[in-house]
């Protein structure tokens, strides 16, 4: 799984881990991606990581602006907290 080798590589902090990886599963779960092997895997765990680096820690509104900002428009919840980059 994408994101599992990401925190193998670098170092975050338990809290922000567990809130990642809620995220992520959110995220895939959402798109409809069960094969872990997909190469599109690795874009959203990517996603959610630079998402997480911001600070951010509440699983919820990461995957949302995540799957929102892949997909390329803003979301509620992302209106609702700020403005944010699309990648």
């Amino acid at each position: 799984m994408a994101i599992y080798r990401i925190f193998r590589e670098r170092v975050f902090e338990p809290e922000a881990v567990i809130c990642m990886a809620r995220a992520y599963e959110g995220a895939l779960a959402a798109l409809q991606l069960s094969d872990r092997h997909d190469p599109l895997t690795e874009i959203v765990a990517k996603k959610i990581v630079e998402i997480a680096e911001t600070g951010e820690r509440d699983h919820a509104r990461i995957r949302d602006r995540a799957l929102e900002e892949l997909r390329g428009k803003p979301c509620d919840s992302c209106a609702r907290n700020g403005p944010f980059r699309i990648a």
